[in-house]
C-alpha cells in the first residue's frame, strides 16, 4: 500500500488476525484509536493508533514489520512496539500513525 493510510483504511479489519513476516505468531487488530484535537498543522488526517493483541509467551520484539491481514487481505507496513497491559494472558502492542 502506497497511499497515505488513515484510520478507516483499518477499521474492516478489526478482529482479524495479523501475520507478521520474519515472526512466528499473529496478532490480533483490537482497536483502532483516533486521536482528535491533535492533528498537526497542514495534516489532511488526523493522528491513530492500532492496539493489538498477542500471546503472552510469544513477544514480539519491536521492530518495523510487513503484516498482512487475514489469509487474502491487504498487506501493511507497521513499526510495532509492545506495551504495557495489565492483562495477564496477553502481550499489547501498538502502531502509531502521525
Amino acid at each position: 500500500m502506497t497511499d497515505i493510510q488513515t484510520h478507516e483504511d483499518f477499521l474492516p479489519h478489526r478482529g482479524k488476525l495479523f501475520h507478521f513476516e520474519g515472526w512466528a505468531g499473529t496478532l490480533t487488530l483490537a482497536e483502532v484509536e483516533v486521536r482528535h484535537g491533535v492533528q498537526r498543522p497542514g495534516s489532511a488526517h488526523p493522528p491513530f493508533t492500532l492496539v493489538f493483541h498477542g500471546p503472552r509467551d510469544n513477544v514480539m520484539p519491536e521492530g518495523f514489520y510487513a503484516a498482512k491481514a487475514g489469509a487474502d487481505g491487504p498487506s501493511f507496513a507497521f513499526y510495532i512496539i509492545p506495551i504495557h497491559t495489565p492483562a495477564r494472558d496477553r502481550q499489547d502492542y501498538q502502531a502509531v500513525f502521525n
